[in-house]
């Protein structure tokens, strides 16, 4: 027997300065603030659990991991359900000096890649129709430019 796993929880990720980062999830991402352990942890919430995201300082001093080591390589953040919501995105991000930006398209689903201030790899995407994977699962592979 396996355990079945419903959901992803939450994802805690590390970074250099807690304010800092703590600026970018809520001011930027809009990511609302619920708890903090002084000093060294924030959490946030995208509204419907009481945290999907933690940010733990572990100092300025801190080395980036190697980018061909083995460790998280992005976080997903569905940020709407239309490609309208993914322009709108872009615009906010480059309005706040964010970048560089990716823009990727799925079939599955349409992306924009991004690097939080420490480094950390997001994605903020909206889903296509869920009948293109559901009819080819296999298209969930497709890398594709994608132009907002």
């Amino acid at each position: 027997m396996s355990i079945r796993v419903h959901t992803v929880g939450h994802v805690v990720l590390k970074v250099r300065d807690l304010e800092r980062s703590a600026r970018f999830y809520r001011d930027v991402l809009g990511l609302k603030e619920v708890a903090r352990f002084p000093g060294h942890m924030v959490f946030f919430s995208a509204g419907e659990n009481h945290h999907d995201l933690a940010i733990l300082a572990v100092g300025e001093g801190a080395p980036s991991p190697a980018r061909d080591a083995v460790g998280l390589y992005h976080v997903a953040f569905k940020i709407g359900t239309a490609i309208e919501d993914l322009r709108a995105a872009k615009a906010h991000l480059e309005a706040h000096g964010v970048g560089p930006l990716r823009l990727t398209d799925h079939r599955v689903s349409q992306s924009i890649y991004l690097n939080d201030p420490d480094g950390n790899g997001l994605e903020l995407f909206v889903d296509a129709d869920p009948r293109i994977w559901r009819d080819d699962p296999a298209s969930v592979a497709t890398i594709a430019p994608l132009d907002l």
